[in-house]
């Protein structure tokens, strides 16, 4: 038991630093501004009515560069956000964007380093993973069709270039 008061006490001393104070509300803005880039300018951004979805993006940079923990709280407040945004998705992206950031911290801990090229490759596969669960949505309330897969192959084509927006701020938080 007094372990567990040692261990709550250091957490606290830790949280109440100036620079993890300071590192919480550089992510808030982060997410904040990922948001506002997802809902007010990439929806006015669509050739083919295909819509870039930059958020699993962003999750994954997180995770990538802060550790399991922080990556997984920043999905889950995020995906919590995403969520009220996207009337539609109900809980998926509350459930979806802690696991992405976890598996995004998991893979660069042990399987590929924290350069850009590995963000890419790990923000597609989120992308994938994303977009093949809004699919799932969409099968069990309609039928199945194969324009699907197509529509997700698009959608992570398109979000490329602005998942190096995405990356681009917590890897230079991180250095």
């Amino acid at each position: 038991m007094e372990h567990l008061k040692v261990s709550f006490r250091r957490f606290l001393e830790e949280m109440t630093e100036k620079k993890t104070i300071r590192r919480l509300f550089q992510y808030l803005i982060y997410m904040f501004l990922m948001l506002v880039m997802q809902n007010m300018v990439l929806v006015h951004i669509h050739p083919l009515q295909i819509y870039a979805f930059v958020l699993p993006s962003a999750v994954v940079a997180v995770g990538m560069f802060e550790g399991a923990l922080t990556g997984a709280l920043f999905g889950l407040v995020l995906g919590i956000f995403s969520d009220m945004f996207f009337i539609e998705s109900a809980i998926l992206y509350t459930v979806l964007f802690p696991f992405l950031a976890f598996a995004a911290n998991f893979v660069s801990e042990f399987y590929i380093n924290r350069r850009f090229f590995a963000y890419m490759i790990t923000a597609l596969a989120a992308g994938l993973i994303t977009g093949a669960f809004q699919m799932l949505r969409v099968m069990v309330t309609d039928s199945f069709a194969l324009s699907m897969f197509r529509i997700v192959i698009l959608q992570v084509v398109w979000t490329i270039p602005f998942s190096v927006l995405a990356y681009l701020p917590p890897a230079s938080w991180k250095k």
